[in-house]
């Protein structure tokens, strides 16, 4: 798992991880008043309601890191909900905004969770591709990754890569470059489309739901030496185990959507070399 092996290798050439308590490397957004911290500050439980949902995001931002957390997502009849971890920038002006997404859509029980990825680059996005987890995410924790780096972008799950979109010169600015972005997670109704498509209405008789989030990892992939900077450009290797995993689990790529791109051709990534 050439790629895997590439990933580890940023973690422990680039700068050390930040490593502290969750409590004190994040702030919320929202919701501060109905989720709480426990396990001495380092484990978040995130609370949704039928009035309000909460979020968070990170203190720190960067140009190019890999964010590491742990999530464990809500239970049961989860329909309608709406767990997230992303990456952000501060700006929000239309053609100025970036972001990288992982949103975990719930469903109902003993049905399994959906991940919608998407990445946007100045405030343009329609880049999604979807994938059924082949674990049960509510049981335990497990660890969601996005690598950022001038050369890619990857999205892990446990350290097995699940999907790769490269920068390439073709693509003109279809890659964020100019602007930090920090990491965010948040919890949220989103029953008019989370599950299959909006048919499936959160049951809020199940609330309060519960989303966990612990051990934020930032190793920031910063241009120390020469040795860093040549790593952060390295094109990411082929692996099996990144192949295995869009065999058997990718459920929607756009790259893939010829009736979506009809009219306008496919988006000039899904075509480069």
């Amino acid at each position: 798992m050439a790629l895997v092996a590439a990933a580890m290798l940023l973690m422990t050439t680039a700068a050390p991880a930040a490593v502290a308590l969750l409590k004190d490397d994040i702030e919320f957004m929202w919701g501060p008043d109905h989720s709480f911290f426990y396990d001495d500050g380092n484990t978040l439980a995130l609370c949704l309601e039928k009035t309000h949902g909460s979020g968070f995001r990170s203190k720190g931002t960067y140009l190019y890191a890999r964010y590491d957390i742990d999530v464990k997502l809500v239970a049961n009849n989860s329909a309608g909900t709406v767990t997230t971890v992303y990456l952000t920038t501060d700006d929000v002006r239309p053609g100025y905004h970036d972001e990288v997404d992982m949103e975990f859509l719930g469903n109902v029980t003993g049905e399994p969770y959906t991940l919608h990825t998407n990445i946007f680059v100045d405030s343009v996005g329609n880049r999604e591709q979807q994938f059924r987890l082949w674990f049960d995410p509510t049981k335990d924790f497990h660890t969601y990754s996005v690598e950022w780096t001038p050369k890619h972008i990857i999205f892990l799950i446990d350290g097995t890569p699940i999907r790769v979109y490269k920068h390439e010169s073709s693509r003109g600015g279809t890659f964020p470059t100019q602007r930090h972005m920090r990491l965010d997670g948040s919890l949220w109704n989103a029953d008019d489309w989370a599950t299959q498509g909006g048919r499936v209405k959160t049951d809020w008789t199940h609330a309060p739901f519960y989303a966990y989030y612990r051990n934020l990892r930032v190793t920031p992939c910063a241009p120390s030496s020469s040795t860093v900077v040549a790593l952060c450009s390295d094109e990411p290797p082929a692996s099996a185990a990144l192949q295995k995993v869009r065999e058997q689990h990718l459920l929607y790529d756009y790259c893939e959507d010829q009736n979506r791109f009809k009219d306008t051709g496919l988006p000039k990534e899904c075509t480069a070399d």
